[in-house]
């Protein structure tokens, strides 16, 4: 909090207003990188795009994880204007409700990340996620959208060939949901930002990582060290947020807001995409050359670790009425497309 205060007191306006520049900057947080395929990708292709889309009305500004606060508080710097939004990870904020883990990542729930961003989209999880920050941070901003766009790959020093191959291994993991899976499988989660996953690993702080997608996890170096990856995964396909101030959203037009509802899901669109594609190249390349062992879970393996996880949903779910409306806004879409009876 020290740091966003410090902020406020030096950082320049976040929102320019309409009539005396003729142009809203967002300036947003992201979960990754600055390093990471994700990041650059997004910074490069999409801050451009939306300048056009809205006639230079609204352009963006992207950082890194942890460039101007904590990745735990940009909600208290949008709300205090340092930031105008973030586009970062919802699980981050288990610590204040463990609804944000349910919503954030439902461990080794979907199948594939078009499904989870149908669930954001049109499935009633924005709307829970914006419910449960009004509840948290009253009037602090508005949710635009959410979605993932990566099944991760998990990034491990040791094989882990099943379920069984997790005992005493030390994994990162966010707080919450993922941990309490991990746990359940043997594993001794360790929170940590993904800033300092590469370090950890380099000292054996950590034996594995709940990271990212294949690519970005490439591009961070991470394999340099880690050279027994899961790929498929088996586990997260994170959910990202994108927010904006409550007060700049309120300024802006009908046409703004759709624009930037539109950009979001075009843009995390674009990105799952991209991020398969980069993904199986680099796993082509990578079994190729053969510095790299590439672990593919058997089908038995990813169904004992799927029921590990429902139960740990369970478990999550009890521990606060908003954990158990968004498990429940879950099971509602799940059933409607067939993965729960």
């Amino acid at each position: 909090m020290k740091k966003i205060l410090l902020a406020c007191c030096c950082a320049a306006f976040v929102l320019m207003s309409a009539s005396a520049y003729a142009e809203i900057v967002l300036k947003l947080q992201t979960s990754t990188q600055s390093g990471a395929y994700e990041y650059k990708y997004i910074n490069e292709e999409w801050g451009k795009r939306l300048k056009a889309m809205t006639n230079g009305e609204i352009s963006t500004e992207f950082y890194s994880i942890n460039s101007i606060v904590d990745r735990k508080e940009t909600p208290e710097a949008v709300m205090a204007g340092v930031l105008g939004g973030d586009l970062t990870a919802v699980s981050y904020f288990t610590g204040r409700n463990p609804a944000f883990a349910i919503l954030g990542d439902l461990i080794a729930g979907y199948d594939t990340v078009d499904q989870v961003q149908t669930f954001c989209r049109y499935g009633g999880g924005r709307d829970a996620l914006q419910a449960l920050w009004d509840a948290t941070l009253p009037g602090a901003f508005h949710v635009v959208g959410c979605g993932a766009v990566a099944k991760e790959a998990l990034v491990a020093k040791v094989p882990i060939k099943g379920v069984d191959d997790f005992k005493g291994v030390k994994v990162r993991s966010p707080g919450g949901l993922a941990a309490t899976v991990f746990k359940a499988a043997g594993a001794a989660p360790v929170s940590m930002s993904l800033s300092d996953v590469f370090t950890s690993l380099e000292k054996g702080v950590i034996d594995a990582a709940d990271a990212s997608a294949y690519i970005n996890n490439t591009t961070s170096g991470f394999h340099q060290i880690a050279k027994y990856p899961i790929y498929p995964g088996i586990h997260s396909m994170a959910v990202r947020q994108f927010t904006v101030n409550k007060g700049i959203w309120d300024s802006l037009t009908d046409d703004q807001k759709l624009a930037l509802e539109t950009w979001f899901y075009a843009c995390y669109d674009d990105v799952r995409r991209q991020l398969d594609l980069q993904d199986k190249a680099q796993v082509s390349k990578d079994k190729a050359a053969g510095d790299i062992t590439v672990v593919d879970w058997p089908q038995e393996e990813r169904d004992k670790f799927r029921k590990l996880a429902s139960e740990a949903w369970e478990e999550t779910a009890a521990k606060s009425p908003e954990a158990r409306a968004a498990l429940d806004a879950h099971y509602e879409y799940m059933k409607t497309i067939g993965l729960l009876e």
